[in-house]
Order: structure tokens, then C-alpha cells, then sequence
């Protein structure tokens, strides 16, 4: 055997060694917990032959607490790039079978090499997070390497997507990294996020909380909204990402892809000249809006169990990606609140950052009044959404369905933020409050004395006299097209047509904003 032919097979061993990480009987034990390897997530994730690992034979350099005699290839992750759909993308995969996925320093230096390259070349990043956390045996290093990690979230933010999947544990500053990426998937009895783990917690506060209840897929995506997207298995999970990233562009100066649009571009719902309900305080369910108007009913939603008041999530209108926000009447009547607005807010500057344009359909009474709204700075997270769409130079369609009052009116794309072409239906009503609230306040005074001469009949006649006009001037959206708030009443069944045909005339908007460092967004 010559020499080349040995150096080749040795080539060949250690490439094998690497791949298999922590050994067969660890991989048995994350298959056990019905989890897949980093090897299997990646191979799912890509086109298939399409991966290039990178750094495959890195190892740590650490000598503290017998480190010095555990060395495995690869040192924890799986790192390189590859295309989904054709299309390039970066990718690194914690691997658990490797001393738990900690992360080390040169595990760190990994992450943040892919991390490089896709800022270089203008392509997606996405981490496959299964990790215990920093390896306490490098101590301060492990913590630079986070640092690291973060400082690059933070340059890439709005430059190049950054998708996290959390499939298995990611406690403490582990968890920051997906704080600072566009969008997080987690996985349902497998995952969990924590800053603090439930030992500290009991320890400290003395309140006693499994890791599910803590920090798991459940509590993210219905109470805290930190996770965008919950998955059942790890398989799920990757075929969410894989959706999602058919949306997005690679990057802030490149389009969305455009797909063939076989769903007829004039395709009328007459079901919509009807789904508005007489009685306004009756809800009807917005979903039924989005699906009839959107190319074939596709419709990707993000974070579904958060903020239900207010809907979010990407489509396509003639096969262009679009933004959809919309009240939804069926939760909280479309109120806006804390939670909704933040959703609402942190969707419309993602599509802004990546050039999507943002379709907003909109059904608002208000802001949901009380003091445990004003005490968790519900001004402070309406002026979030208010300040998005203000802020966001793409193609902004706003279709109002039926109310649109005071303050939540502004907040939801009115033509004030810039928006570009505001429609409504016949059936909307656009004013400073609902009629019985305006009357009640105009006429107080008059109403009042009718009740002291003993009249109470009499200042109820008067104020539903006074609803009836207030309603005859303000509950149409023709008082607003009269000063050109709105560009045009249309028939609800046309909906599909006229948003299609509004972006085609957008789609090579040019705006932009004064010349700063960066606005100060009321965080």
C-alpha cells in the first residue's frame, strides 16, 4: 500500500470518526429521547448530497479537570453550509452526543466561522440548538465564546435571516443567541428555554416548576411569546424551517423568491359581501378572510398560540411572499394589547427589513383598556407597532373590514404612517370611537338634564337619536375617502384582485428614511 493510499484511508477513518460524535451508545440514548443526531437534522434539513462541513477535525484545547483526556472530532457541533430548494444556506447542529453539546471556546470559533461566511456571501444562518449549556471546565472562555456568538447575531440582524430551532435543552446565556435571531422553533416535550433552571428557582424563590412548566415549547409559544414556532418531532420541526425559509430572501438586498402562481389573480369570493355580520358587536373569524384571498388558501402562520387577537404570518398574492397582519374579531374582539402589538410590532420590522411587502387587514376597536394594560406599558408597546409601520419603507397595503377607532386606527397602517394604498370595505367604520361612546360623551350634559326633569325614557330616545347620526357620518368609510385617508371603497369580493393589483404597482417603490445611526424605538 502506498504512502498517499494510507494517508487517504486515514482520511477516510477519521472522517467516519467524526461523524458518529459521542460514540454508537450515545446516539442510541438521544434516539431514546426521541431525538434525531446533528448529522440526521442536517441531512433532513438539505438538499440532499448538498452539505459541506466545515472544521470537521477541530478539537478543544482545554487541560482543566481531565479535559486533557476527552477529545472528540468536531468538539460538540456540526457546522458548514448546504442549499434548501437550491438555495444556499449556513447551518450549524449542537451535537449532544459530544460532552452535552456544551460549548466551548473552539466550539464557539466554529459557530461563529459559518456565522462569517454568510455575512460574507449574503445567505441564511440556522442553528439546530441542543446544547447543556457552557462547558464548565474552560470557564471564563466558554463564556467569550457566547459573547462571540452574540456580537454576530447582533451585525447580522436585518442583514441575512437567522432562524433557531431549539431541540433539546438551552438554559442560561445559551438561550440569548435565539432571543436575537428572526425566528425561533422549538419542539414540543423535548425542548425547553430558561434563563434560570428550576434548582435555582426553588432554591432562591422557593416556587417549585418542572422544566416543561418553566421553559418548555407550551409556556414560549402561549405565555411569553418567545418562540415563534412549536413542533411535535424533531422531523416537524425541520420541515417548518424548510417553509419558512421558501418565504424569505438570502439576504437585505435581494428579493423574495418568486413562485409560479397557478390561483387565478381575479379570483372572486362572493362569500365575503356577506361575512361581515349586521350586529357590529358579533365576531366573525378573520382566517376565513386571509385563506379565500391568498394564492391557493396557503397561508404559513407565525406564532399561532400567541397574542390570538392579532394575526401574523407570511403568504403569497400572484406568487410574491407578502406579510399578512390582521385583527382578528374572533379573540379579545381585535383588540390591541401589550402582547398583540409586540407580535405585531417585531413581524412588520422583520418584512421590512427583508423587503416583504406587508398586507394589513384590519378590524380594531381599540386598545383593551385597564390597569394591568397601563401597568405593563401598553403605551409603551402600541407605540411599538405604531413605530414599525412608520419606520418601514416596503409596500404597505392596509384593507379595513370593519371598525378602525381612535388611537388603534393610526397604530394599524393608516395612510398618516405612510401607508401606501389604504382600502375599505363598505361595511368599516372609521372614527374616533363607536357611536354609543361618542354620543354618551357629546351629550352628556343633555342627556343629564333630561334625567334630573325625571325624563329617563326620553334622554335614552335622545341619545340613541344622536348614535343614529353619529353613526350616518362615521360608520362609513366614506367620510375618510372624502379627505383621501382611504384611496378607494371596494367590493369585499374583489378583495384578492385589488391587493394583487396594488402591489404590482408597488413593486418598485422607492422610499427612504432620514440619514441616522438608528432610531430609538421605544424598547
Amino acid at each position: 500500500m502506498s504512502i498517499q493510499t494510507e494517508k487517504i484511508k486515514e482520511l477516510v477513518e477519521l472522517r467516519a470518526k467524526a461523524r458518529i460524535g459521542g460514540g454508537e451508545k450515545a446516539i442510541e440514548k438521544q434516539h431514546a429521547k426521541g431525538k434525531l443526531t446533528a448529522h440526521e437534522r442536517i441531512a433532513l434539513l438539505l438538499d440532499e448530497g448538498s452539505f459541506e462541513e466545515m472544521d470537521m477535525f477541530v478539537e478543544h484545547r482545554c487541560t482543566n479537570f481531565g479535559m486533557e483526556k476527552k477529545h472528540y472530532l468536531g468538539d460538540g457541533v456540526v457546522t458548514g453550509c448546504g442549499t434548501i430548494g437550491g438555495r444556499l444556506v449556513y447551518v450549524f447542529a449542537q451535537d449532544f452526543t459530544v460532552s452535552a453539546g456544551s460549548l466551548s471556546e473552539m466550539l464557539a470559533s466554529k459557530i461563529c466561522k459559518v456565522m462569517d461566511m454568510a455575512m460574507k456571501v449574503g445567505a441564511p444562518v440556522i442553528g439546530l440548538n441542543d446544547s447543556g449549556g457552557a462547558r464548565l471546565q474552560e470557564g471564563i472562555n466558554a463564556l467569550a465564546g457566547y459573547a462571540e456568538i452574540f456580537q454576530r447575531n447582533i451585525m447580522a440582524s436585518g442583514v441575512i435571516p437567522q432562524l433557531s430551532a431549539i431541540m433539546g435543552p438551552c438554559a442560561g446565556g445559551a438561550v440569548y443567541s435565539p432571543a436575537l435571531t428572526d425566528f425561533t422553533f422549538m419542539v414540543e416535550n423535548s425542548s425547553y428555554m430558561f434563563l434560570t433552571g428550576p434548582g435555582p428557582v426553588k432554591a432562591v424563590l422557593g416556587e417549585v416548576v418542572t422544566q416543561e412548566q418553566l421553559g418548555g415549547a407550551s409556556v414560549h409559544s402561549t405565555k411569553s411569546g418567545v418562540t415563534h414556532f412549536t413542533a411535535k418531532s424533531d422531523e416537524e420541526c425541520i420541515a417548518m424551517i424548510k417553509q419558512l425559509v421558501s418565504y424569505i430572501p438570502q439576504n437585505n438586498m435581494e428579493k423574495t423568491p418568486r413562485v409560479e402562481c397557478t390561483d387565478p389573480i381575479d379570483r372572486k369570493e362572493d362569500f365575503l359581501n356577506d361575512i361581515i355580520p349586521d350586529n357590529p358587536n358579533m365576531a366573525y373569524d378573520m382566517y376565513e378572510v386571509i385563506v379565500s384571498i391568498v394564492d391557493n388558501g396557503e397561508f404559513f402562520e407565525v406564532q399561532p398560540n400567541f397574542a390570538k387577537n392579532i394575526i401574523i404570518g407570511f403568504a403569497r398574492f400572484n406568487g410574491e411572499s407578502v406579510g399578512v397582519v390582521a385583527n382578528q374579531p374572533k379573540q379579545l374582539a381585535g383588540v390591541l394589547d401589550c402582547n398583540s402589538s409586540r407580535k405585531g410590532a417585531r413581524f412588520v420590522r422583520f418584512c421590512d427589513a427583508f423587503n416583504i411587502p406587508i398586507v394589513t387587514l384590519v378590524d380594531v376597536p381599540g386598545f383593551l383598556p385597564g390597569t394591568g394594560q397601563e401597568y405593563n406599558a401598553v403605551i409603551q408597546h402600541g407605540a411599538k407597532l405604531l413605530y414599525a409601520y412608520g419606520e418601514a419603507t416596503i409596500p404597505k397595503v392596509t384593507v379595513t373590514l370593519r371598525k378602525s377607532y381612535g388611537g388603534s386606527h393610526i397604530v394599524m397602517s393608516c395612510k398618516q404612517l405612510r401607508g401606501d394604498l389604504n382600502y375599505a370595505w363598505p361595511s368599516s367604520e372609521i372614527a374616533v370611537m363607536g357611536a354609543s361612546g361618542a354620543a354618551s360623551v357629546l351629550y352628556a350634559k343633555e342627556a343629564k338634564a333630561l334625567k334630573e326633569e325625571g325624563k329617563t325614557e326620553e334622554a335614552k330616545a335622545f341619545i340613541k337619536e344622536k348614535e343614529d347620526e353619529y353613526n350616518k357620518l362615521f360608520a362609513t368609510p366614506y367620510q375618510a375617502a372624502k379627505y383621501g385617508y382611504i384611496d378607494d371603497v371596494i367590493e369585499p369580493r374583489n378583495t384578492r384582485f385589488r391587493i394583487i393589483r396594488a402591489l404590482a404597482q408597488l413593486a418598485n417603490k422607492k422610499l427612504t428614511n432620514p440619514a441616522k445611526k438608528h432610531g430609538n424605538i421605544p424598547l
